[in-house]
Formats: structure tokens, sequence, C-alpha cells
């Protein structure tokens, strides 16, 4: 498959990953029948015990060997200055250089002007401070709820000439890159899967170029943005900026008074991206697929995003070629998926769902993603509503990495005063195709939220040894709950899924908007909510339905 990847420099190693992958897949296609085979429960216990951090530690070490334009300060003084986009410690040759895939090639020159998180309240405070934004280079940090895409975007539509975007954190040296372009999957083909000699859409048809910001952009680091934060002058900042913004500043929202001369230049090319598979075909029901995936490509080392999330699906693979051998086989398809291009913009994953999109609609049971296995503490699941009883339930299997003698459910509860299970409503992993597109039940999770070292060239082994999971028990815990949340998926004779929650949950969001209806005719004076309630309750329940599916068995 050919895709559209802007500024592509894949670094990392895939072919040794590949040869792994493929015999995984050979041995996984292998059926081992005995005459007496043990039970379900055996099978389910032995994926238990043949647990091992060694293992997962080992798989990681070798998955991050190898990494998978500067801005000039001009003062009123007339002094220049150069900041650099290296990070300090790597070398550009060793990994990708820092920038935002899918930005368009330019030149700006102005005056830096800091618009916070760039959101539309952050642009009507600075217009009522008197600041005009018009014609300068924008100074945003990553957060607030936005996208890249979404920020820039934003900027542009205010005439803001470029944006440079830095992201706080402990390590004030590195630099986040990451894409900027809106949507999924390649953009030449919207809609529909990028297959060799298929329709693609020319680069310069506006639907295609619709999916790329209008101005440049480029990620900068923390350091590199104080030194511009700390050079502005005009208006103060606004108190509550000022409060939660962890670098050193003047104060100052600008613009200037010294001047940004910005040049960034991409280059733009085709690729071919590889997704890898391998199927466990199921012995009574294997026109019926429980999908376990994870992308590989990484935009440094990717110790965290995406190799601890690798490493736990090479070690689910492993598990189960024992289970195999022991004599099991599960009675639905078990389809293990290493997705190729997820960081720009879930390619492979999009384009491959986009292709198989009415078997994957009719014949998916679940879709169950990982994709940064381990970020630090703390277990954070995110799920459709059917799962939410399965997911309890497997989660008292599996031992908490942090607490000797405690379960992972006595962990999570008790941290949380209760069961707490997000819902999937972002576009943010490889879920999103699965559920929003063909509407796949899906589940996502990690252990750990926010890590400080997010798409930066820290993003390595030794950051994980050191921070992330010194002893690889958290990426144990992951791999237990993703791996036996797919056997039951695949094995149990009647799927057990639960769809009271669903019930429940949409009698919430009822309530809310009864609430929210009559407020409206109390304040804005509307003679009849019925037309109001019909037309937001409809548009509630396609979203919920979207990640709705039935099934012959429940």
């Amino acid at each position: 498959m050919l895709h559209l990847c802007s500024n592509l420099h894949f670094s990392i190693k895939t072919w040794s990953f590949l040869f792994i992958f493929f015999i995984l897949a050979f041995y996984t296609t292998v059926n081992y029948h005995h005459n007496s085979p043990p039970t379900s429960l055996f099978y389910f216990n032995t994926f238990i015990s043949s647990a091992t951090n060694y293992t997962l530690a080992t798989y990681l070490r070798h998955l991050t060997l190898h990494p998978h334009l500067a801005v000039i300060l001009h003062f009123p003084n007339g002094s220049v200055l150069s900041l650099a986009l290296a990070e300090p410690g790597f070398s550009l040759s060793e990994v990708v250089k820092p920038y935002h895939a899918y930005s368009p090639s330019g030149s700006a020159y102005g005056k830096p002007c800091f618009l916070n998180y760039g959101r539309e309240k952050d642009y009507i405070a600075l217009g009522a401070n008197g600041v005009k934004v018009k014609g300068c280079v924008g100074i945003v940090r990553r957060g607030g709820g936005l996208s890249r895409n979404e920020m820039v975007e934003k900027a542009a539509a205010r005439g803001v000439q470029a944006v440079l975007m830095f992201t706080e954190g402990e390590f004030e040296g590195g630099v986040e890159r990451g894409t900027v372009m809106s949507g999924l999957g390649d953009p030449l083909s919207p809609g529909w899967g990028g297959v060799e000699n298929g329709e693609k859409l020319r680069i310069d048809d506006p639907l295609v170029m619709q999916r790329f910001p209008s101005i440049h952009s480029l990620p900068i680091s923390m350091k590199s943005a104080e030194i511009i934060l700390k050079s502005l002058e005009g208006p103060e900042m606004p108190y509550e900026w000022r409060k939660s913004l962890r670098c050193s500043s003047s104060g100052r929202l600008g613009p200037g008074p010294i001047m940004i001369n910005f040049t960034y230049q991409g280059e733009k090319k085709m690729a071919t991206v590889h997704n890898v598979f391998a199927v466990i075909r199921g012995s009574l029901e294997p026109d019926r697929f429980v999908l376990l995936g994870n992308h590989r490509d990484a935009w440094t080392y990717g110790a965290v995003d995406p190799n601890s999330g690798t490493a736990a699906l090479l070690d689910i693979a492993r598990r189960y070629v024992l289970l195999m051998r022991l004599g099991w086989n599960p009675r639905r398809t078990i389809i293990l998926c290493s997705w190729d291009a997820e960081e720009f913009g879930m390619i492979g994953s999009t384009e491959w769902v986009e292709q198989n999109l009415v078997n994957l609609g009719s014949k998916s049971v679940a879709y169950l993603n990982v994709d940064c296995a381990v970020q630090g503490p703390g277990f954070f699941p995110s799920t459709t509503p059917q799962f939410d009883n399965l997911l309890t339930e497997i989660t008292k299997k599996v031992n908490d990495p942090d607490s000797e003698g405690t379960t992972l459910y006595e962990r999570w509860t008790a941290a949380n005063r209760g069961i707490k299970i997000q819902r999937l409503s972002g576009v943010d992993s490889d879920f999103s195709p699965f559920l929003h597109h063909a509407g796949v039940p899906s589940v996502d999770m990690y252990y750990g939220r926010d890590f400080p070292v997010y798409h930066t060239a820290f993003d390595s082994y030794n950051w994980m040894v050191n921070f992330g999971d010194p002893f690889f028990q958290r990426h144990v815990a992951v791999t237990g709950v993703w791996g036996l949340l797919a056997f039951r998926l695949a094995e149990d004779p009647i799927l057990p899924f639960n769809y009271l929650p669903y019930a429940a949950e949409l009698q919430i969001l009822v309530k809310v908007l009864l609430i929210a209806v009559d407020w409206i005719q109390q304040f804005l004076f509307f003679r009849s909510c019925d037309e109001i309630l019909l037309f937001i309750s409809s548009l509630v329940f396609i979203y919920h339905l979207q990640s709705l599916t039935f099934f012959s068995e429940t």
C-alpha cells in the first residue's frame, strides 16, 4: 500500500521485528490436537502463570536499540541568537529532526506573541488585553484539550504567520514531534483503502489540501520557549496563565520587541508502510474476530510510545504459542495486529479498516488496543460500555505491579474510590478507525498517564528502567489484562458482554439534557423544547450507537 507521509523519516529497524512476528505467525497458525485437551480454565491459569518481566524487558531492549532547522531571534540592539532544535545528548544523525509532519514549508519574519494554549478563550483574553496577533509568530504550549492541528488552524484563522509549539515538562531540552494533519488515514484516499494501484486523489485536490495546515509550524523545546518568553514585552499575562506556566517568562504577552526569523523546509514523498499480522484461527467460529493491536512506528526510540505496547503484544504471542503447544485452540479467531505509520495520522490501521470495512463491521467481536502500555503508575482503561464488567472481572485475576499481595482491582478501585473506566471519545490511537468507522466495540489501556518524554529523544530504554517501570512489573500487569481479555472474548461460548452500563449511561445523559433544555426554556424564552430535545437526544444516541454492535450470542 502506498500512502502519503509528508516529511517521512523512518529510522526504526522494522525488519528484525517483522522476522520475529512472522515466526510467531507461523507458530500461531499451526493447530495442535490432543485426545483429551485440558479445560479452558487450565489454559486461562497457564497464561497467567507464564508471565515474566525478564522477557518483556528483553523485548523492549531490542526494540529500542535504534530510533525507528533552526529558529533565529533578532534583538532590538542588533544581536542575533540561533535556537537549535537538537536535543542535548542526542545527535541528529541518530534521531529524526524535530518537526511537524505535514507542516507546509516556508518562511516567516515577525514579532513573537504568547498565545497560551491557542484556545478560543485565549484569543478572547488576548484581545481584551489589547494584543493584536495578526502578523505575529505565535508561541503556544501543548495542552488545553486541542490537537496540534487545531492549534495551528485557529492561529491561521486569526492571521498568525507561523506557530512555534512547546511542551512543558521535566525534560526542558526535549522537543515533542508530531503530526499537524487533520483527520485519520491516507489523505489521498479519504474514506477508502489506499491499496496499490487503487484510486488516489491528486495532492493538490481541495479535499487533500484542506487536511493540511495553511501556515507553518515547528516544535521547540521548553528551554528555547523560555528564551523567547523572557524577552517579551507588552501587556501582562492574565494571572491564570502565569500561575499555570511551568517555564520562566517575563510575564508579558508581546508582541515583540524581538523579531523571529523562521524558516522551515520540509520534504514530501511517498512511502510504503507495512502492517503485520499473526492469526490464530478459531476452531468453532473462525469467521468471528478478536483483534489485538499496537502500532510499531516511533518518532525516536519509542520505549514508551509505542514499544512498551509492542513488547506486551510480543509476549502475548509467546504465551499464546505456549498454550497452543499444550493443546489450546480458541473458539474464535484471534488476530494480532502490528500497525505502521500511526504517528502520521493512524495511516496503517485506518487504511486496513477502510479496505476491510464490511467484514470488520459484521464479524469483529472486539478490538483491543494498547499504545503506550507503560508510562508510569496507575491503571487507566477506556472502553465502550459493554466491556465494563468483563474488564473489572479480569483485573481481579492480575497482580498489582506496585503492591505485593494485592490484585490490580484492589489497587485500582482504592485509588479511584471505585471503578473508573473512561470512554473512547478521542481519536488519539489505533482504536479510532475500528470504533468510529466500523463500529467495532473497543478497549484502550495505559499504565500511567502523560509521561514527560512524549515524542522526544528521551523516550528511551534508559528512561523506562529509571522512571517508567524499573522492574517491568507494570508491563506484566498490562500484558496480563490485555491477553486475558482477548482469551475470554475468543474462548467463552457466550460473549461476556453486558449492555446494562449503556442503558445506565444513556439515562444519565437524558437527565443532563433535560436540565439543559429546561435552562434554555427559562433563560432564552423558548416556547417549546420538544424539537430541541429530540434533536439533541438524536445526536447523543447516534454518538453512542456508533460503538454499539449486537451479536447473536448475546
